[in-house]
């Protein structure tokens, strides 16, 4: 009985002992979970219990300088996604199989999604409504009401495909801006998130609306550009059909700006893109062989076609850069535009014992004044007014004219120009800076340049944009016009542009013209680097000259057909039939020209000077000299029987 005891006794102890071990682990385990795991266990806690979806803004719309045309819009579409876990395993396959059918997806991976253990797996984004609106059938037919969500999404979209593509850029399938104005702008257009955020009990059940939180997207705000949907498919017109004809094999540039206030109306780059299908190459010969591609060469050759070569490619402006040359000097008093005699080309000058020839070196230009120096675009005259300068004083030019520096124009990835360091210029070096050759700047800088002598010699940065509307309100906010310094004085500025006229009726640059309209501009023949055999060919040119309202750069790559590679011969005429529409269009003062009646010289010679009068009188032809009434006519000038107008003046001798 005893013994008896004593083993109850010791049966019971072991087992106090044993629960309050039990105990002591229990309180140690809770102790752990409490404060060592709790706030890991609280946050997979609120993971399951929480179902966050993101709610996508509209992006804001691109439009024109008007205001009313739409160069990029955000359509509504709708994004579908799961929450695996809050889908019964009985309805897994079934659902799986639905989305694959509606969507057109791969049935394998959308059922891997379907049975995964997470809380949240995207299965199609920006689908049309049509298409979601199947699913909803779908899912009210089988009675599958959580963990299928359908939430309100955009897609973006360029209602002209490649209208100004390389300005506009795209956007990303986060709708996000990639490249061009989507991308400098993002941060505008994109607007803000919202989100869905949805409890859940502990089966993962929705706990209904109670449980819902909704937070709106806020839209993006639109921008206004100063781009003129219609300058700018004129200006991609004219220059898509150069480049072809020319055979331009590295394409071209077109920039039409408004040089009061820097509005860049058109900036057109061939070739363009689909900002539809931005990944789709434009070129014929590389989609046969696209596939054969690695990635490396894909992105290198998707990253040049989206390059806007108008910023982000330097050139060699050649003679156009003249216009540097003759500003800087008419401003420094070392010349003026018609002082005959001026100069002299002699085919060539020598500088530091470089001979340096004139493009017409086999027949010299002989005896010039400035005027005639830019018309004949002699490059000896230059290459002297360089060297009269001097190196710091053509540099301090090149900085007030922006060259030395970036324009800052509202597009990314801009370059810059590439000059030799002022103190690493010697006098040859300043001898070919000073007729454009042997250093680089892009067509956006020349743009400027030109613009800044249009603009009665004040600079203009120039821009893209123009302003700011509120999605909500609509309220529109203008943006500041940044201006520069006086480069050169407006008399100067007025010179400079009477000579550019001047290239345009009597010089190289006659195929620019257009009838009722005073045009200036001068050409420009460059190589296209160092012993590439490429070349550059370049216009630039003002209209009106009287109060210039655009200012218009050309330049094509490479030309290779039969048309040849100099400026006045293949880019000023692109110049004149942009003009000729643009500038109606813009309703540019035409200039009111009186249509003379043309008639044929008489022949007057052999009769007396009275006589040759009377003829002459009654043919609407006035004599500029007076001889004896019976004086006989020996010669005339104009001769006989060529065209002339009526009240043209006629020399008798």
């Amino acid at each position: 009985m005893w013994v008896s005891d004593v083993g109850r006794k010791r049966r019971l102890k072991n087992m106090l002992i044993v629960f309050f071990l039990i105990q002591l682990a229990l309180i140690t385990r809770v102790g752990f979970i409490q404060f060592l795991q709790g706030s890991e266990l609280q946050a997979m806690a609120y993971s399951q219990q929480t179902l966050n979806r993101d709610i996508n803004p509209k992006r804001g719309r691109i439009l024109d300088r008007s205001g009313n045309v739409e160069l990029a819009v955000s359509a509504s579409t709708e994004t579908v996604s799961i929450n695996p876990t809050n889908i019964s395993s009985e309805n897994k396959e079934k659902l799986a199989r639905a989305l694959s059918n509606i969507f057109e997806i791969d049935y394998e991976k959308t059922l891997k999604k379907v049975k995964k253990r997470t809380s949240i797996e995207i299965i199609v984004k920006k689908v049309d409504k049509e298409k979601t609106d199947e699913l909803r059938v779908w899912l009210e037919q089988n009675n599958i009401t959580s963990g299928v969500n359908i939430d309100e999404d955009t897609k973006r979209y360029y209602p002209y495909t490649s209208l100004a593509s390389n300005i506009i850029g795209f956007t990303g399938s986060d709708n996000q801006g990639l490249e061009g104005l989507e991308s400098q702008y993002d941060d505008i257009l994109s607007g803000t998130q919202g989100k869905i955020l949805k409890l859940t009990d502990a089966t993962g059940t929705d706990m209904g609306t109670e449980g819902e939180n909704y937070i709106p997207a806020e839209d993006g705000d639109d921008i206004i550009l100063t781009i003129d949907t219609t300058v700018q498919s004129i200006a991609e017109k004219y220059l898509s059909q150069a480049c072809i004809d020319n055979e331009c094999t590295d394409g071209g540039n077109v920039i039409v700006i408004n040089p009061k206030n820097g509005d860049i109306l058109a900036m057109a780059t061939y070739p363009n893109y689909d900002l539809n299908k931005p990944y789709e190459i434009n070129n014929e010969e590389l989609k046969a062989i696209w596939d054969t591609l690695d990635s490396g060469e894909k992105n290198n050759y998707l990253l040049q076609m989206w390059r806007n070569k108008a910023i982000s490619d330097t050139y060699e402006p050649g003679s156009t850069f003249k216009l540097v040359t003759s500003s800087a000097a008419l401003q420094e008093g070392i010349a003026d535009t018609d002082n005959a005699g001026q100069y002299n080309c002699s085919g060539s000058i020598t500088i530091a014992g470089a001979r340096i020839k004139c493009w017409r070196y086999y027949r010299p230009h002989g005896s010039q004044s400035l005027r005639q120096a830019l018309m004949n675009s002699c490059n000896p005259v230059f290459i002297g007014i360089g060297q009269q300068l001097g190196i710091s004083t053509y540099y301090d030019y090149l900085e007030k004219f922006g060259l030395l520096s970036r324009t800052g124009i509202d597009l990314p990835g801009e370059a810059n120009s590439i000059f030799l360091k002022e103190d690493k210029v010697g006098p040859v070096e300043l001898a070919t800076i000073s007729f454009g050759q042997r250093f680089e700047i892009t067509p956006i800088q020349m743009a400027k340049i030109v613009s800044t002598i249009a603009n009665n010699g004040k600079a203009v940065n120039p821009r893209l944009v123009r302003a700011i509307q509120d999605s909500k309100t609509g309220e529109i906010k203008e943006l500041a016009v940044e201006e520069g310094e006086q480069v050169i004085s407006k008399e100067n500025a007025k010179k400079v542009l009477s000579m550019m006229q001047s290239v345009v009726d009597e010089g190289t640059g006659k195929n620019a013209k257009v009838e009722g309209y005073n045009i200036g501009g001068k050409t420009g023949t460059s190589e296209d680097g160092v012993n590439t055999g490429k070349r550059i060919a370049s216009f630039v040119g003002v209209a009106d000259i009287k109060d210039p309202e655009v200012v218009i750069v050309v330049i094509l790559y490479n030309p290779t057909g039969e048309g040849g590679h100099q400026g006045g011969g293949v880019a000023a005429p692109v110049a004149g039939q942009i003009l000729s529409e643009i500038l109606p269009y813009l309703e540019v003062s035409r200039e009111i020209q009186e249509v003379q009646e043309v008639i044929e010289m008489p022949n007057v010679m052999g009769i007396t000077y009275k006589e040759a009068k009377e003829i002459l009188k009654e043919a609407g032809l006035e004599i500029k000299n007076e001889l004896e009434d019976e004086t006989i006519i020996t010669d005339q000038l104009p001769k006989s029987g060529i065209q002339i107008n009526k009240g043209t003046q006629v020399i008798l001798f």
